[in-house]
């Protein structure tokens, strides 16, 4: 499989002109010819579209921004004009939107050539598509955002628009060992993105490492936050083992305590046990509470032709139709409380690190593995990274999960690639463990 092409090393390569708009359009649909038969990340790929945006950026004057002439690939749930949003689903076969989501403008103004639409699970949520993991096709890629994952682990992409409800975006980051971005909740306007839960739906960013990730972000506008030094010396996180939500597999608990391990060994982060596991358990249940109830309003219109949908998606939006009004609100009133209560945490910590998922994608495309881990983060709200630099026995990748506090991303970023940098100068040693069966 392709290495995957670094957002920062293309950037230079475009700026400079060593390639044109044109050259890197070439480069992303050669690798897609020579992958996507194994990996099927693309539902559509526009080829004509792509070339005309070429050759626009390149006749057109003025200023470059700062994505001019990157591929990007777009989730299919998130609107492209000319293109239809078919959000994995025979209902949305076949009708072109009318105009980009806010996101997709963005990606324009900033000199992107969108390339297409990547696969996505059944309107966001478990069924899965076609895609399957470049890191081992044999096993998942993950959940919704798994065609945007597998197309920069699978280079023909070096960055890639996802979303998040649950876990959506980070799960998929670490079973494809890429980096992915989650933003807090109304960072960006989720405008032309089908939803399934208003209150948990937010917009991502996957790309090779952390490095692009924060480049991506930037370019987007996301740079009004708090600036903060590079290096900032000292690092205080809150360490967080899952525990209470379900087992983890022995390989990620043997990654944790590597982590744990290399940071605390001369890269001057510090790492203290997080202990109040009770409010972890409790976000977990309350955003699956919020996620069911406002899933059977947003998508109120599909349960009318049952016949087209799967038998999960059925059965989340029939479960929520059935939460009563008093049990959603004390869902959303506990998670308030909650979020006020995280959001002191700062005071003493700079940020929570914990896993990315339970443990590497499990074998087979039938099913997209657990997003327990990122529920209760996703219910409060917070930017999150999926951190890649560590591998199961058996080689396939693992993630670490950093969430932060909005208005602070810098430092989230920062921070995050402190600890990627840390983790890749000791992945060799942690590879050569003895293979174990996933």
């Amino acid at each position: 499989m392709n290495a995957p092409n670094s957002l920062l090393e293309l950037t230079a390569r475009l700026r400079d002109g060593i390639v044109t708009p044109h050259d890197a359009v070439a480069e992303s649909l050669k690798s897609i010819a020579d992958t996507e038969e194994s990996i099927r990340a693309w539902v559509r790929v526009d080829e004509d579209g792509a070339a005309r945006q070429a050759s626009a950026l390149e006749t057109i004057g003025g200023t470059k921004g700062p994505l001019w002439g990157v591929p990007v690939a777009v989730k299919d749930l998130i609107d492209v004009q000319g293109l239809p949003t078919e959000c994995g689903s025979r209902l949305k076969c076949g009708v072109p939107a009318e105009v980009d989501a806010d996101c997709v403008r963005l990606l324009r103004e900033a000199g992107a050539v969108v390339l297409g639409k990547t696969v996505t699970t059944e309107f966001g949520y478990f069924s899965p598509g076609p895609t399957r993991n470049p890191a081992n096709p044999d096993h998942t890629p993950g959940g919704s955002s798994s065609g945007s994952a597998a197309a920069v682990a699978a280079g023909t992409v070096s960055l890639a628009l996802g979303t998040q409800t649950a876990g959506s975006l980070i799960r998929p980051a670490s079973y494809c060992g890429v980096a992915g971005f989650v933003a807090a909740q109304g960072q960006f306007a989720m405008t032309g993105i089908t939803g399934l839960s208003r209150s948990l739906d937010s917009l991502g960013l996957l790309a090779r490492n952390v490095k692009d990730l924060r480049y991506a972000w930037n370019a987007l506008g996301g740079y009004d936050a708090i600036k903060v030094q590079d290096n900032p010396g000292s690092v205080d996180l809150l360490f967080w083992n899952g525990s209470g939500l379900d087992d983890l597999t022995p390989d990620m608990t043997e990654a944790l305590d590597h982590a744990s391990a290399v940071l605390g060994n001369g890269h001057d982060i510090h790492l203290t046990e997080w202990t109040d596991h009770e409010l972890i358990r409790a976000l977990a249940k309350d955003h699956a509470t919020v996620m069911a109830a406002e899933a059977a309003v947003e998508r109120s219109a599909e349960l009318t032709q049952p016949e087209a949908l799967s038998q999960p998606f059925i059965d989340l939006l029939t479960a929520g139709r059935g939460i009563k009004e008093e049990e959603y609100q004390a869902a959303l009133a506990r998670i308030a409380a909650s979020r006020r209560k995280f959001l002191a945490v700062p005071k003493r910590f700079d940020a929570v690190l914990g896993p990315a998922a339970l443990g590497a994608a499990p074998r087979g495309i039938g099913a997209t593995g657990s997003p327990v881990l990122s529920r209760p983060w996703q219910a409060l709200g917070m930017p999150a990274l999926s951190i890649p630099g560590l591998r199961s026995r058996s080689g396939m990748p693992l993630g670490l999960q950093l969430i932060g506090l909005p208005g602070r991303e810098p430092q989230l970023f920062e921070i995050g690639e402190r600890i990627e940098a840390a983790l890749i100068l000791t992945s060799a040693g942690h590879h050569a463990q003895p293979a174990l069966s996933d």
